[in-house]
């Protein structure tokens, strides 16, 4: 048998009828790629990205190994032909596309090839998005397997370029232990278990976190507070429900969705909902800021781009579309995309393909797009700076986050839970802070024209000023303690200052007596005698 000859129809046994599968004369198992994929994210989301990187870096090395050493066995027409078949495996049980490289240069690597269609980078897109680093972790382990038994030495492979990250194909180097010299040192570690312990020191911390905020929680309700909404938005306010409500009756239909509100309301967060709630909810979610990357280079980001299509573009690159592929790709501040850029966008949307920048093939696409805006689109399509027809492409579902000046009965329950995590971050082990009551009317008092960003921001900073176990007038920055009460306390008696003080936080609490009490720190009967006597 030569290498060329190598055939699946003749290395796979197995009964029609379905039982035991061989290959090669080892029983292997068919696995679904998407469930891989969910493999892959539990243990990201367990472990961390080095503990399951470690994991699978090892599954793919004793994978190598194991069908270097049943090859062996094969009838090979060259004695040797065994030790340079395993790309061949590699590609012939479905795991990555394999093309060799040939050596070249007294440099040259002991092995080099590019991985076309690779499963972990496919799968780590759909399931954790882009990545900031190769991900082709048991692809290279299978490799770094093979060759070291095939040649009975440790020989380690590096992914240098992966399509995870946006590159045209994955890329392998692989060469012997100390030809590598200190460039392999920092992947030695995933070949071994001792690298779990970082991963666990870590889990462990993180653990320890969680049973923070949990805890933090819990106080919270046991003062009297409702829980957050389960999509983890504070939505007391009337407003704030019915704009949950509307995105997740959005979620279950596959339509474009426009989110509008001011900067820092939370648009961004309810686009995560849609998709969260939605029948992509395995697939990515891509964000993108239009507004933050340069007209000149949002067309490349957003379609993806050829090689040499334009001064700086050295290699393929995909675009946000296709890093999205199967998920949701979320536009935000879409209104200050430029007209060039609209057209472009709006043919994909009706299309549902993308063409990279230098091509003219198309890619179709299957993404679903969220868009949001702080700016006033309809008043821009009448003074031209955006398309009516995109507009209406865009707005088949039209959500509106109401700013927190609108949503009083949202600012002292996202505040106090604001404390809460705050603290857990800043004083560990310590009581979670709370609000004064002077506090709680300056923060009722204040516009927050940075919204629920303002807000948490202001709380952050008055977690780590703060001196006592609650937060006073003082602790706040100094735009919110420049905030006038509703009305001027200085010439009120102090039984009246106190009524309206009371009144405020009720109305905050949309005339919940219970959860009053518990924000004002006095018994419920305390209140319930109060009001009587000021309402006769």
């Amino acid at each position: 048998m030569r290498l060329d000859d190598l055939d699946l129809r003749e290395l796979l046994d197995y009964r029609p009828e379905g039982g035991l599968i061989h290959f090669a004369g080892r029983r292997v198992v068919l696995l679904d790629v998407v469930a891989l994929g969910l493999l892959r994210r539990e243990l990201v989301d367990r472990l961390g990205i080095g503990g399951a990187r470690g994991i699978l870096t090892r599954m793919g090395y004793a994978h190598g190994w194991r069908i270097a050493e049943e090859s062996r066995a094969l009838p090979w027409d060259e004695p040797d032909a065994w030790r340079r078949a395993g790309g061949r495996f590699h590609r012939l049980q479905g795991l990555v596309g394999f093309e060799p490289i040939a050596p070249s240069g007294p440099d040259a690597p002991f092995a080099e090839a590019l991985w076309h269609d690779s499963y972990e980078a496919e799968q780590h897109l759909r399931q954790l998005g882009r990545a900031d680093e190769p991900v082709c972790w048991s692809l290279t382990g299978f490799a770094s397997g093979y060759l070291s038994r095939a040649f009975d030495a440790p020989i380690f492979c590096v992914e240098t370029r992966c399509a995870a990250r946006g590159d045209a194909a994955c890329r392998m180097v692989g060469r012997r232990r100390e030809d590598w010299g200190e460039a392999i040192e920092a992947h030695l570690p995933y070949y071994e278990e001792d690298c779990l312990e970082e991963a666990l020191r870590a889990t462990t911390e993180a653990l320890r976190r969680t049973e923070r905020e949990l805890g933090a929680r819990r106080r919270v309700l046991a003062r009297g507070l409702p829980e957050e909404d389960p999509s983890g938005c504070i939505a007391f306010s009337p407003k704030m429900r019915d704009a949950l409500a509307l995105a997740r009756r959005a979620a279950k239909v596959d339509v474009t969705v426009l989110v509008r509100g001011e900067t820092g309301v939370g648009k961004e967060r309810l686009a995560q909902l849609v998709h969260e709630e939605s029948p992509r909810a395995a697939g990515p979610f891509v964000a993108v800021n239009c507004g933050a990357i340069p007209a000149s280079l949002l067309e490349s980001e957003l379609f993806g781009h050829a090689k040499g299509s334009f001064t700086g573009a050295t290699q393929d690159r995909i675009g946000l579309f296709e890093a999205a592929q199967g998920g949701t790709l979320f536009l935000d501040e879409i209104g200050e995309l430029a007209p060039e850029t609209q057209v472009r966008l709006l043919r994909v949307l009706q299309e549902r393909e993308v063409r990279r920048v230098g091509e003219t093939a198309p890619r179709p696409i299957d993404v679903r797009v969220v868009a949001a805006t702080h700016r006033d689109l309809r008043a821009d399509i009448r003074a031209g700076r955006f398309r009516e027809d995109l507009y209406y492409r865009l707005a088949v579902m039209e959500i509106e986050v109401a700013p927190l000046r609108e949503r009083r009965e949202d600012v002292l329950p996202l505040a106090r839970l604001f404390l809460e995590r705050a603290s857990a971050r800043t004083r560990p082990g310590e009581p979670a802070l709370g609000l004064t009551p002077g506090a709680a009317d300056r923060l009722l008092a204040h516009g927050w024209p940075g919204n629920v960003r303002e807000l948490e921001n202001a709380m952050e900073r008055a977690a780590v000023v703060a001196e006592g176990e609650r937060v006073d007038q003082a602790d706040l920055p100094a735009s919110v303690r420049a905030a006038a009460p509703a009305e001027d306390d200085a010439a009120l008696t102090l039984a009246e200052a106190q009524r309206r003080h009371v009144e405020r936080v009720l109305e905050a609490h949309g005339g919940h007596r219970a959860k009053t009490a518990a924000a004002l720190g006095i018994g419920e009967a305390t209140l319930y005698r109060m009001l009587a006597r000021w309402r006769g």
